[in-house]
C-alpha cells in the first residue's frame, strides 16, 4: 500500500481528521491505483470525481468507526466542591 497515506483515526491522530487530512489520504489512494500522479486531461473529470468519493467514504468511516478502550468525550473541568454551610 502506499506509505505517504496515514491513520487518521485517534488515537494515532492526535486530533480528529481534517477534510484536507482526509482529501489528502484518499488523493494518494487514487495516485496510486491509477499509476498517475497527475491525469492527463481526458483524465481528469474521473481522477476527481474519485478522489472525492473516496474521500467521501473516508469521512463516512471516521465518523462510525468505533475504537474500543478511546475516549472521545470532551475533557470536563471537575464542579468545585461545596463549601461548608454554603447553599
Amino acid at each position: 500500500m502506499c506509505r505517504s497515506i496515514k491513520t487518521l483515526r485517534p488515537p494515532v491522530l492526535p486530533h480528529e481528521a481534517t477534510q484536507d487530512d482526509i482529501r489528502a489520504a484518499a488523493l494518494q489512494y487514487v495516485r496510486k491505483v491509477s499509476g498517475f500522479r497527475a491525469p492527463a486531461a481526458h483524465n481528469r473529470e474521473v481522477f476527481d470525481r474519485a478522489v472525492d468519493e473516496i474521500a467521501d467514504a473516508t469521512a463516512r468511516l471516521l465518523a462510525t468507526l468505533e475504537v474500543r478502550g478511546a475516549h472521545h468525550h470532551a475533557v470536563r473541568t471537575p464542579e468545585p466542591e461545596p463549601r461548608p454551610g454554603a447553599v
